[in-house]
């Protein structure tokens, strides 16, 4: 079997790279910076922050060094941003918009999200559909929505969203949003891949014994579970070698009951780390400032 990239095709056309690298966490701008440029080399095209996440104009300084040194074009890669919730509303959204395509020094983004359902999100995304309309902004999507905040969501807006990034992992399988979503047209996208730091995925013999019998890791079976499933995964680290393993993902295939043992796993959303069901992790979003 062929070891190549796996795309989907977004509601806009465009071709999306089902596995990415994610930035979440990485605040030194070196070792943020450095990482993107091992990515690149690695082959990963799709990269994915956000404003909340401080670390745009790294991965931006990254991207222009790898296209200044003819590693990549820009028309290869697929970037994603997310406004923060500090700016959902029409004319703060415009703002945002503008400072991250500032911040990444690129004239446009390959994907734009709301990061969460919170304050005027329908507001912000007035700003995002014209940013799109303008070609600033190639697709709009969401992240954090639930299945029902979706579904209200795309049935009240003019430009459906592209993708929604949430939590998808074996132990939070979200089978009722992946349904939504497939319906709606809407494409899966996964942050905490692996679990996000939790679970202790690497010590579960179940997955041990089903990574032996590919000749792989848990962290490439976790990953191929999801893309097998139709979900973009967009795996972290700082470390080299890791982040070659990762994109080493695309020369196996898990059984359909090796599929079914993993997602058997699911604890369902209580141990789920974004909260917007609980009063006191929203106030504690909301609060959360990225700018004066």
């Amino acid at each position: 079997m062929k070891n190549e990239m796996e795309y989907v095709t977004l509601n806009t056309g465009a071709k999306m790279p089902m596995e990415g690298f994610g930035v979440f966490q990485v605040t030194d701008y070196e070792v943020c910076k450095q990482s993107v440029l091992n990515a690149i080399k690695t082959g990963y095209r799709l990269f994915d922050t956000a404003a909340v996440y401080g670390n745009e104009k790294a991965l931006g300084d990254a991207v222009k060094e790898a296209i200044d040194s003819g590693i990549v074009t820009r028309e290869e890669l697929f970037i994603t941003s997310k406004l923060w919730v500090q700016d959902m509303d029409y004319e703060s959204a415009k703002k945002g918009i503008e400072r991250s395509l500032e911040n990444l020094g690129l004239e446009y983004l390959d994907l734009y999200l709301l990061h969460q359902a919170l304050r005027d999100y329908f507001g912000a995304y007035r700003a995002m559909e014209e940013a799109h309309k303008a070609g600033k902004l190639k697709a709009i999507g969401t992240s954090n929505f639930y299945p029902n905040i979706l579904t209200n969501f795309c049935e009240t807006v003019d430009v459906k969203p592209a993708v929604n990034q949430i939590e998808l992992h074996p132990y939070f399988t979200q089978e009722d949003a992946l349904e939504t979503m497939k319906y709606y047209g809407v494409i899966p996208e996964a942050w905490a891949p692996l679990g996000g730091g939790r679970y202790q995925p690497f010590e579960n013999e179940m997955l041990k014994e089903i990574a032996a019998t590919h000749g792989k890791t848990v962290g490439q079976v976790m990953l191929r579970w999801n893309t097998q499933r139709g979900v973009v995964v967009i795996p972290k680290s700082t470390h080299k070698e890791r982040i070659e393993e990762n994109f080493d993902i695309w020369d196996f295939t898990l059984t359909e009951e090796e599929m079914k043992k993993i997602s058997s796993m699911d604890m369902g959303y209580g141990d789920s780390r974004t909260k917007h069901f609980d009063p006191e992790f929203v106030r504690g979003v909301l609060k959360v400032k990225i700018h004066d």
